[in-house]
């Protein structure tokens, strides 16, 4: 496991809920429970990044749904979301890299600005390929870089302080996708280009 991010994020735990429960999370919540709302009830599931679970209450009923995430704080912090949740859901202690799961486990899996933290993301996003099914869905809502002058120049600008503390601002996570191999199925756009919902499924032959 990456101890580095784990004790970034574990650090991060205490303060998470302020920062982003309340502004960040009420703006985007509709654009993520149009995410969220993909989720069946008829396969399983993996949520990626479950934090202290500020996303579970826009989580559809009725999932079966295996929650991980790096920081061993952030889950402890997340336990009465999970337990709440009104179909079966686990949390779990792992890092995206050196998942424990078996091949072709998960028929669907979720992101909620995600990638933007993962330390070597394409080779997160191929550890999530080998996790799911032949034809398993991928569904994203991620900030990313953005290639609008200016703010584009300004993101790079502000990454080094960003990522010391918390997600990386600069990544090209649509890129990344593609890279890993999965085929893009949608992408919309929810504020100007940095803010985005990405679609994509593992190929039948991969």
């Amino acid at each position: 496991m990456d101890s580095v991010t784990r004790e970034k994020w574990d650090r991060a735990a205490r303060s998470f809920d302020l920062m982003s429960g309340f502004g960040p999370e009420w703006r985007w919540r509709p654009a993520k429970e149009a995410v969220f709302g993909r989720m069946r009830t008829d396969g399983k599931i993996l949520f990626l990044a479950l934090g202290t679970g500020l996303d579970i209450s826009s989580f559809p009923p009725g999932c079966d749904i295996t929650a991980i995430d790096i920081s061993p704080k952030m889950v402890e912090k997340a336990q009465d979301r999970v337990a709440g949740y009104p179909g079966n859901m686990t949390a779990k202690v792992m890092d995206v890299h050196d998942m424990e799961f078996a091949d072709e486990t998960f028929d669907q899996v979720f992101t909620s600005c995600t990638f933007c933290s993962v330390p070597r993301p394409v080779e997160g996003l191929r550890a999530v390929q080998r996790v799911m099914k032949p034809g398993g869905e991928l569904h994203m809502f991620e900030h990313t870089g953005s290639h609008v002058f200016p703010f584009n120049v300004m993101m790079k600008l502000m990454n080094p302080l960003s990522s010391r503390f918390g997600p990386e601002v600069s990544r090209d996570t649509v890129a990344n996708v593609r890279e890993a191999g999965f085929e893009i199925t949608a992408i919309d756009h929810v504020f100007l280009d940095t803010v985005k919902t990405i679609h994509a499924s593992r190929p039948i032959q991969s």
